[in-house]
């Protein structure tokens, strides 16, 4: 069965309402062009919120060479997927913006309890893959700025154009930068960053501005369904969190660094390992991971089982698979597990 061997997937690039996708191409091969699938998601089980969908996998992962979604999968041979995990846990992405995202927030568990009625939030983590020239995120509110400040800034994002990110601090990023981003936390991606997302799996966000690009937001993409006074206990304005994070080895042999990008330190919610292999080897131990090739190439091998794999590259580790294959090469990995 396709559980006793790593779990390769069909290509689920997502649509939404902003533009992206140009740097996929040095990434997955894609053509180089901005449209409106700017997002991949990856080992998917979690339904994409897009508005007037009537696709019910809309955003989940199909299994290679099959016609099995992932979620399916994961529901039919639980044990032999998840092992003793409850569920996977994480949704991670690939995303590729060509404009500033929406200032938003995404809710803590407890919000999500309340509103939603999920067991999850949305904490989330970015690994910046790839850059264009400007690019920036806007992580956290400026000291001094209050909740009514930004009430007026939302009353002023009916006009297309308001500038209301100049109440976050914006901040230059290149490749290898690592950000956390906790529940109740304002943020945005800036036009031109290309970056891994780990997060909890849910697709929540209230993002109280009017105008995404060129694209006039509805009350229910802004708000999801609550009112606008009580979307707004989803942000904390004080919240303050450190970026970027410092990376920490937690192994090295020879040819082999792995580094700790997520960890308990930070959340009980997923974890984020970046593995560097020059000549060395590295065995895929943790049940129930997630894997994503991020520069270089190599092979899995195990139980008579070999494949190239290179950039661009994912996958998933079944329970049932779990120490049984080992990847070798010149390359770097994402580690993504709950």
């Amino acid at each position: 069965m396709f559980y006793n061997q790593p779990i390769f997937f069909e290509r689920n690039r997502v649509r939404r309402v902003y533009t992206g996708g140009r740097l996929f191409a040095d990434f997955f091969g894609d053509e180089a062009v901005d449209g409106y699938f700017p997002e991949e998601w990856v080992a998917s089980y979690v339904h994409a919120l897009n508005k007037d969908s009537t696709d019910p996998n809309e955003g989940i992962s199909r299994i290679e060479g099959t016609d099995i979604y992932f979620d399916e999968a994961l529901k039919r041979y639980k044990s032999e997927m998840l092992g003793d995990k409850a569920e996977l846990g994480i949704l991670t992405k690939l995303i590729d913006s060509s404009v500033r995202l929406p200032i938003q927030a995404h809710p803590d568990k407890a919000f999500s309890r309340k509103y939603f009625d999920s067991s999850h939030g949305k904490e989330e983590s970015w690994i910046i893959i790839a850059a264009r020239p400007g690019a920036k995120v806007f992580f956290g509110f400026r000291d001094g700025v209050t909740l009514d400040d930004f009430k007026r800034a939302i009353d002023g994002s009916e006009q297309k154009g308001y500038p209301m990110e100049a109440l976050l601090n914006p901040i230059d990023v290149k490749p290898g930068d690592v950000f956390y981003i906790p529940a109740k936390f304002v943020h945005a991606i800036g036009a031109g960053c290309m970056l891994l997302e780990v997060q909890e799996p849910t697709d929540f966000t209230i993002q109280p501005e009017r105008w995404c690009g060129d694209y006039k937001l509805s009350d229910k993409e802004m708000y999801l369904g609550i009112s606008p006074e009580n979307a707004l206990d989803c942000f904390d304005i004080g919240k303050k969190f450190p970026a970027p994070l410092e990376t920490a080895i937690v192994k090295e042999e020879d040819g082999l660094i792995c580094r700790s990008a997520v960890n308990d330190s930070i959340t009980d919610s997923f974890k984020v390992n970046i593995i560097t292999l020059d000549s060395g080897s590295y065995t895929f131990d943790k049940q129930a991971c997630v894997y994503v090739v991020t520069e270089g190439c190599g092979k899995i091998k195990g139980d008579g089982y070999e494949r190239d794999i290179a950039k661009g590259d994912y996958f998933f580790i079944p329970a049932a698979a779990a120490s049984r294959y080992c990847v070798t090469g010149s390359l770097k990995i994402t580690e993504c597990y709950s």
